[in-house]
């Protein structure tokens, strides 16, 4: 049995480094994907996990899979392309100082997966299936994806989503949209950003927002990440928030929702849904929103995730 199971992108995060604006632009190579990430933290929180996923055939796709072991994360379902590279994201910073992305994916490896390539067993005893909207911009993957959601759902398993919105990776705004309206309807736990939520919604303010998603779908628990200035909880009649951590100094942002989720999901596997209560949850939010702050102060996210005792170190100066 494991605790969660993830199905989605890995790929190769080059991550701008801070050099002189005359010189050329040098990257650092990090293994990363949203789903892994979010598998390496709940790693350290003492959760077994498994990836469901496709690279290259090819030397970064064999890093990915060192990777993926050092994090203890099984993969036993990581499957390898011979004809379609490891997929690669370029990440830098803008004046405003936001990310931007940009993907060599046309095609790449992760979008290769095909539901025959899906292990059934991993997704028959887990106790959490986890997946985004990446995994399902084009036909094979999303084929591949709802199966998983579906088979996982019927074998007892909770499911969580990330709308990780990526515009510039679909060919229309339209299909993301279904892909986004389907994560929503079939999750029970949610995560998404402030700006994601006024995006999908239209609403500026955050709670008329997050009023308009729970009108619309059941989401029994929904985590909002608001940057610097901290994340919400919402469950049943219970609304939580709680300031970001600001013990440490911020050298980019790459893995901060995936930190912070993994950490969240894992405190709900430990305490179960239904014990839910809004100390419990302040707490979770306090976790994850260390966790995230220390991921911020490091450079790249998978192989450098913070460890339980980092975190509750932080937790008992408080």
């Amino acid at each position: 049995m494991y605790d969660a199971v993830a199905i989605g992108e890995l790929l190769v995060d080059f991550i701008q480094e801070e050099t002189d604006a005359s010189g050329p632009a040098v990257y650092s190579a990090n293994p990363g994907g949203a789903p892994c990430n979010l598998l390496a933290m709940m790693g350290k929180m003492g959760k077994k996990t498994a990836f469901i996923g496709k690279v290259g055939n090819d030397p970064l796709g064999l890093m990915l899979r060192n990777a993926l072991m050092s994090a203890q994360i099984s993969v036993e379902n990581l499957c390898f392309d011979d004809k379609v590279p490891t997929t690669l994201a370029f990440v830098s910073k803008t004046p405003e100082g936001d990310r931007c992305f940009s993907f060599y994916r046309n095609p790449g490896a992760d979008m290769m997966l095909e539901f025959s390539d899906v292990h059934q067993s991993l997704l028959k005893n887990t106790r959490l299936f986890h997946f985004g909207t990446l995994s399902m911009t084009h036909e094979k993957n999303r084929e591949a994806t709802k199966m998983a959601v579906s088979i996982a759902k019927a074998n007892g398993a909770q499911i969580s989503f990330d709308p990780n919105i990526r515009e510039n990776l679909w060919d229309s705004e339209e299909l993301l949209w279904r892909q986004i309206t389907y994560g929503l309807q079939m999750c029970d736990i949610l995560k998404i950003s402030d700006s994601e939520l006024r995006w999908i919604t239209g609403e500026k303010d955050l709670e008329l927002g997050i009023l308009k998603l729970r009108t619309i779908y059941s989401i029994p628990l929904i985590f909002l990440t608001m940057g610097i200035k901290g994340s919400r909880c919402y469950y049943k009649k219970e609304s939580i928030e709680v300031a970001a951590c600001h013990q440490w100094e911020t050298i980019e942002t790459t893995g901060a929702g995936d930190t912070f989720f993994g950490i969240a999901l894992s405190k709900v596997l430990d305490i179960g849904m239904e014990n839910l209560n809004r100390d419990i949850l302040k707490n979770i939010l306090e976790y994850a929103n260390v966790g995230a702050a220390i991921i911020t102060s490091r450079k790249g996210a998978m192989t450098v995730m913070p460890e339980l005792s980092e975190i509750e170190a932080c937790m008992n100066m408080k």
